[in-house]
Parts: structure tokens; sequence; C-alpha cells
């Protein structure tokens, strides 16, 4: 069943100084589907997060439609909810006054029984239990994205929507709360649509890629299926047939702009 799709959406900024507009992406369609996991791939600029924005309602499209379950998307709802690279959390709360928030705004009619059970079912699923009373200073990268997975999963969204989420965090701890994200993910059936630059995490975590153009007036080129059975990690996906043939793949596309960028500036020199 079909739970997300984007018809035709363009986006056009003013930039400081020009005569005219920038156009970042233009006519983009795509559709996701109830309970898949997407990932899209492209260039920094190409507007992947302008992109999930216009899908989450903080920004509007000057051309072309979104709807979630039907419905065109308007602003924000707490049938998606996003999580950001730079975390975005109250820094004044603590984790568990962060997650707190959410589930009020999403179940303004429970007690304060039933909000301090539900949270604390969160915080124990992403293993922050002992960590309820610190504030976002006190914790590590990989600590508060855990705060920003249980925020968005705990008002169970039709669609969680992932602004390269692990951008900030370390290698190690990166890897871990990938499989933490993937277990929850299948867990609670939740729609996932990511962006990211990192080709790895893509393949790993998805199963269906897709490929857009560098900016300006970018576009979805191509769409790639993870064809590698679950569970996965890092060092199997390795020995599947499939993976090298898919990552060589996304490297030759992601290339074309590296190679186009190169032959510009010999121009400009010459």
């Amino acid at each position: 069943m079909e739970l997300l799709k984007v018809e035709a959406v363009s986006k056009y900024f003013v930039t400081p100084g020009a005569k005219s507009e920038l156009c970042v992406f233009k006519d983009v369609s795509l559709s996701v589907k109830e309970k898949e996991f997407v990932a899209v791939l492209g260039h920094s600029g190409c507007g992947k997060s302008t992109l999930l924005n216009i899908i989450a309602g903080i920004e509007s499209a000057a051309d072309g439609y979104a709807y979630i379950d039907g419905k065109q998307i308007t602003g924000p709802g707490l049938d998606r909810m996003v999580v950001f690279q730079n975390f975005a959390l109250l820094p004044w709360l603590t984790v568990f006054g962060n997650i707190r928030i959410a589930v009020n705004a999403a179940h303004p009619e429970w007690d304060r029984h039933e909000i301090h059970g539900w949270v604390q079912k969160y915080v124990d699923m992403v293993g922050l239990n002992g960590a309820e009373n610190k504030r976002p200073s006190e914790l590590s990268g990989g600590m508060r994205q855990r705060v920003g997975l249980a925020r968005a999963f705990c008002v169970g969204p039709r669609m969680l929507l992932l602004d390269e989420p692990f951008a900030q965090i370390d290698a190690l701890t990166r890897g871990v709360i990938q499989e933490e994200l993937v277990r929850m993910w299948q867990d609670t059936g939740i729609t996932i649509f990511m962006v990211t630059h990192d080709v790895d995490e893509a393949i790993l975590l998805s199963d269906r890629i897709l490929l857009m153009s560098p900016g300006p007036e970018a576009r979805i080129m191509d769409e790639m299926h993870v064809d590698i059975h679950r569970p996965r990690s890092r060092t199997s996906i390795i020995e599947h047939p499939a993976y090298y043939p898919l990552r060589n793949r996304i490297i030759r596309f992601l290339s074309q702009k590296d190679k186009a960028e190169a032959t510009r500036r010999v121009n400009l020199v010459a």
C-alpha cells in the first residue's frame, strides 16, 4: 500500500545579489510504500534535506504536491516525525522531558501515570535507562541521537523522516545506533524516509535507494532495490554477491558530478 506520494515537486530559492531565483530541484516525483525503508542519495546541494522538509511540512514547494495517506501535506503533523542530524533537543529539558513533551502532544488525554510509563518504555528501548535525568549537554552525540529516535518513535507516527541522522556520530557508535534503528523499525512497522550522502549506510539500512542528480534543477535519476536479505551488518553485506555491483553502480553515478566539476574548473582556467 502506498503511503507517501510526491508529484512533480519543485523548489526555488532567492540568493543574495542574484537577479533570478535558483531552482534547487525540479519536477521530483516519488512514492513510498507502507513499512518501506527508502533512502535518497545525492551530493550536497542537490536538495535532499529540502525535499525531506517539504514532506515534513516544514517548507512548502513552489510547484507540485506531496500526499500522505492520500491527504495533501500542508504543514507539520504528528503523523510525520523528523530526526535531525543536529539532534534538535531542548537543552533545558532532561532525557525524560524531551521524550515526554512529544508524548504529551500526541496523547493530551492521558494522565501522568500513563505518560510516565510510555516514556519509560522508549527510554528503555533505546538503552538510556539510568540517564533519564540528564540534560543534552551531559550526553554524548550517540546518546543525544538515541533521545531523538525515542522521541520520534514514541508518538507512533505513520512515517519517520531521517535527515542524515548519523552524520555527527563517531563510526563505532553509528553502527550500534543503526542496528537499534533497524530493530525499532522492524518492531513497529513505521515507514522510514531517509536522506544521506553515505553510500554504505544507504545499502545497509534501506529497501530501496533513490539517486538525485546534482543541483541546480536536480532530479531523481535512478532507483535501486537493495536485494540483500536481512538482518544485515556492515561485515556481512560485503560478502553478499549483490553488494559490490550495487555499490559500484551508485559510486559511478555520484562520480559523474566530480568529473563534470573537474571539467568546469579546467575550462575556467583555460
